[in-house]
């Protein structure tokens, strides 16, 4: 097997510093100097690792101090829409999908509304968890229109997520997010191993194709383990 290259040796060490508790919740890790030293790298192979894991939501760079570990909930772009799996991957952690439901069935008022479609217009809806490290972090709900996407219902959802299936088939070109904290129902507290009093975040997102308005998904979080982040250039 080849070796990893040098950056991905350096994120596996910092990770792992991160997991075993020896860098702990907003404590300074070493600084870019010294890593470059300890691994016999230029500062530039460092840099690339550092930043790999600041986009991951695990480090976070102030400017004039240094790199600090993040509270370390999971954290996603709110502006981007990331595939759930790599995120959580990216992270150094393990990547598991379980479907509740995939089937068609007819819209109702709700649906039909949030899909731009007719009641009684046949979509497909599944119903995923998404696991990191046997821990639920998000369960998604998702409305699919089957003019769209027509073999949906055919993915094997266990092994691809829906994003990277429909990112595939059906190019995003835009989104729309909805943000709001609730209180969890019976349901989902079940699904996601969460206790009836604790604040779930959940993300409404609508994506379209071109023209075409693709799926309807609502993503809810445990609100303990999971963030969004929003970052606009000037």
């Amino acid at each position: 097997m080849p070796a990893k290259p040098r950056y991905q040796q350096i994120k596996d060490y910092i990770l792992d510093g991160i997991h075993s508790g020896r860098y702990a919740e907003h404590s300074q890790i070493p600084t870019e100097h010294a890593l470059a030293a300890q691994f016999s790298v230029s500062r530039m192979t460092v840099n690339k690792a550092i930043r790999d894991l600041v986009q991951a939501g695990m480090l976070i760079r102030t400017a004039g101090q240094g790199t600090y570990v993040t509270d370390l909930k999971a954290e996603s772009p709110l502006q981007d829409i990331n595939n759930i799996a790599d995120e959580i991957r990216l992270r150094g952690q393990q990547y598991r999908g379980e479907v509740i439901l995939l089937e068609r069935l007819a819209a109702d008022e709700r649906i039909a509304v949030q899909m731009g479609i007719k009641v009684g217009d046949a979509v497909f809806h599944s119903l995923i968890v998404h696991f990191e490290d046997q821990q639920p972090l998000q369960l998604e709900e998702r409305y699919v229109n089957p003019d769209w996407a027509p073999e949906y219902l055919q993915q094997d959802f266990s092994a691809v997520t829906p994003n990277e299936y429909l990112s595939r088939s059906c190019p995003l070109t835009d989104i729309e997010h909805i943000v709001e904290a609730v209180m969890p129902d019976q349901k989902v507290c079940e699904l996601l191993q969460m206790d009836a009093a604790e604040p779930c975040l959940l993300l409404h997102r609508r994506t379209w194709s071109k023209k075409h308005l693709i799926s309807f998904a609502k993503l809810s979080h445990p609100g303990s383990r999971y963030k969004l982040r929003s970052q606009n250039r000037v």
